[in-house]
């Protein structure tokens, strides 16, 4: 009987995909479910890899699926030794390493619910998640250790070699009794709206709907080499750039410690990478270091998420890397819902364009009465779910074929004078000039116009005098006259969210707090 994975044209995924089919991928039903399963103890033999990670500091460390079912299997004895008991939450603040993802896996086969938590939060960030879910136990490094008990851990566990090896004692196989509707991760998002961002919780059936991303938006099939730069403390990191590959057998790759994107540049070489989902912002990074050309690649799909990615970028991606970077569309709460197949070369990849919706989901372009608009009108994207329409929250808009564009936030869109102007088009213009490296565009409160365009911008290069009006006649020349930024600031950094995207709300705040302050 074939499966899903057999198939990689877009044709073929609206005539074969069905919920069915998805289970059929795995072992497990729905009386008897795990993660951890499926991911990992079922893909062991013949010492398969299962992943290869970059450490920033030029070491590379590869697991297999063997070490890494033997070692997960003996923290879920340890953690079960410890009292820690079905439905309890065991936190994870570790880069990822074989000790990341022991402890994670660990804690899934156990029954427990893991919490992945970023390595760069401080103590008030840790409390806020510790008092939220109230870990039984949080494993982390020797380095946040301190952080993790200032903030509030009441069990914190140092999980580096050592730690491993003291459980050596223990069994390398454990008998997984969890169902598909037993919650297995609570991942908190990295919106920036509220202190604490939401905790989505994931049961270990959100593993089965997950497969509609890997194969549709990642392009994830047996044979590939994949790899995600994304930290696995995060959506895209964790579920598309961990989960995904694993449940199928695919060896997956990911990046340790502070970002370089040269060092990801010869990863990607050494590690012979064919499948790479990354940020957006990861790309143009790549672009911005002027080194890509230095190594060699051997790509057959390409994905990214995130944010759109700006048309100077995606020019550099196909020349360099051999091949178009195809975008992807979701949000932690609602997954991937629209895509471009890579690997399918019976869809055409369409400049701008975040692809088609993926099989078994409805999405639609509604106006502010909840009409659907017109072909080429802008509205906020919708997606039906349980027979009801819910917002994404973006603005988007559809073509006649089907393929559909993003167009921001809602709150990013800028009214000036009348005129409504979206960041993102804006940022894509400025971008595209020779000088600039990164870009931010907000509203910025005007006397006349209510709010104009204002740019923060990073150089490549120290300014020069008259640039900031290069740029602005640049931008004239590619968008209608009144999208120029009106007006310019040039930064040596830019607020990011953890996904990489450019915290267009941190720069609001910014710009509220320096009007404020010269009144």
């Amino acid at each position: 009987m074939q499966r899903l994975t057999d198939f990689t044209s877009y044709a073929d995924a609206q005539t074969h995909y069905s919920k069915q089919a998805l289970w059929a991928l795995f072992d497990g039903d729905r009386s008897h479910f795990n993660i951890a399963h499926e991911c990992v103890d079922r893909h062991v033999g013949d010492d398969q890899i299962a992943l290869r990670i970059a450490h920033a500091s030029g070491g590379d460390e590869v697991i297999s699926f063997a070490e890494l079912s033997s070692r997960s299997s003996q923290v879920a004895h340890f953690l079960a030794s410890q009292g820690v008991g079905k439905g309890d939450r065991v936190a994870v603040m570790i880069e990822p390493s074989l000790p990341f993802y022991c402890a994670m896996f660990g804690a899934i086969k156990l029954g427990a619910v893991a919490v992945p938590m970023f390595t760069l939060f401080g103590p008030d960030g840790i409390r806020l998640r510790v008092e939220d879910c109230q870990p039984k136990v949080m494993f982390t490094n020797a380095e946040k250790a301190d952080d993790a008990r200032n903030g509030g851990a009441a069990n914190v566990i140092v999980a580096d070699a050592e730690f491993l090896d003291s459980l050596d004692n223990l069994p390398g196989r454990f008998d997984c009794t969890t169902s598909a509707d037993d919650l297995a991760v609570l991942q908190y998002t990295s919106g920036t709206t509220r202190q604490l961002p939401a905790a989505v919780e994931h049961n270990h059936r959100s593993i089965v709907t997950l497969m509609v991303a890997a194969l549709y938006a990642t392009g994830i099939r047996p044979g590939d080499r994949f790899f995600c730069p994304s930290s696995p403390a995060w959506g895209h990191g964790f579920w598309h750039g961990t989960l995904a590959p694993l449940a199928m057998g695919v060896s997956t790759g990911t990046f340790s410690g502070k970002f370089d994107p040269v060092r990801l540049l010869k990863a990607l070489q050494d590690f012979r990478i064919t499948n790479l989902t990354a940020a957006a912002t990861h790309y143009r990074m790549m672009r911005n270091s002027g080194r890509a050309e230095d190594f060699t690649y051997c790509f057959d799909k390409l994905s990214f998420t995130g944010e759109p990615i700006d048309s100077e970028t995606a020019v550099f991606v196909e020349r360099v890397f051999g091949t178009k970077v195809r975008s992807m569309y979701g949000t932690t709460e609602i997954g991937v819902i629209i895509a471009n197949y890579p690997g399918a070369d019976d869809l055409e990849v369409r400049d701008g364009a975040m692809g088609k919706a993926v099989p078994g989901v409805e999405v639609e372009v509604q106006d502010a009465n909840g009409q659907p608009c017109n072909p080429g009108e802008t509205g906020e994207l919708m997606v039906k779910k349980a027979g009801k329409w819910f917002p994404t929250k973006d603005l988007g808009r559809v073509d006649a074929d089907g393929y559909f564009y993003h167009g921001g936030r809602a709150d990013d869109v800028i009214i000036s004078a009348g005129w409504t102007i979206g960041a993102v088009e804006v940022e894509d213009a400025v971008l595209s000039h020779p000088a600039v490296a990164e870009c931010g565009v907000i509203g910025a409160p005007d006397a006349l116009r209510g709010l104009v365009v204002k740019a923060y911008i990073i150089l490549k290069e120290p300014e020069t005098p008259g640039l900031a009006e290069s740029i602005q006649n640049h931008v004239r020349a590619k968008l209608a006259a009144h999208e120029y930024p009106r007006q310019i600031e040039f930064v040596t950094e830019l607020p990011k969210t953890p996904a990489g995207k450019v915290n267009r709300k941190i720069l609001r705040d910014m710009q509220a707090q320096k009007l404020a302050a010269a009144q």
